[in-house]
């Protein structure tokens, strides 16, 4: 049932292409802080080789993701076929936030669509891809991607969006400072 790969093949290309949503899974070194598993939606991930992959973050309530990777680089990203053939796609690998201001910031933001609150970039580097069957997960039809966090972005303004930014994502629930906080810092 599951299979174990040291790089993403053509089929995992092609799989991950197809998915709407897709998760990302984080926990900080202590084994009392949180583990974090995030939903992304939007077309925000991209496919840099078999080994890399980078997906740019949207503004969020929190950024947990990016303490974790801070602080410690583990990441997982996950995608569930909802329509067709069931399959689980895991990526394992070493992230790294890249913020606007950074050298490499303006060279990968040409491979995404200039999305409002556009806050960091996540970029990954892949150990491992893991499949498994999906047997279990029910079929869900796409309807369409919520504008609601676009709409709320533009309304905030750069201004408001970088106030925004100090007051919810400088640390993380188990107080770990971001790479925004310490820009802002």
């Amino acid at each position: 049932m599951g299979k174990l790969f040291s790089t993403l093949g053509p089929v995992h290309e092609e799989f991950i292409k197809k998915q709407r949503i897709f998760f990302v899974g984080s926990a900080p070194l202590n084994n009392e802080g949180h583990i974090n598993i995030s939903p992304k939606g939007y077309d925000v991930l991209r496919i840099f080789s078999p080994t890399e992959v980078a997906y740019l973050d949207l503004t969020g309530s929190g950024n947990e993701t990016s303490a974790h990777l801070d602080e410690n680089g583990r990441i997982t990203i996950m995608f569930i076929a909802f329509e067709d053939a069931p399959m689980i796609l895991r990526l394992y690998g070493t992230g790294r936030v890249i913020i606007p201001g950074m050298s490499e910031w303006e060279e990968l933001m040409k491979h995404f669509d200039p999305l409002p609150g556009a806050r960091q970039i996540i970029y990954v580097n892949i150990h491992a891809v893991k499949t498994s069957c999906g047997f279990g997960v029910p079929f869900f039809s796409y309807a369409g991607e919520r504008n609601t966090l676009q709409q709320w972005a533009i309304n905030k303004g750069e201004q408001g969006l970088e106030a925004y930014h100090k007051e919810k994502n400088m640390l993380s629930m188990d107080g770990i400072v971001t790479p925004l906080g310490k820009e802002f810092n």
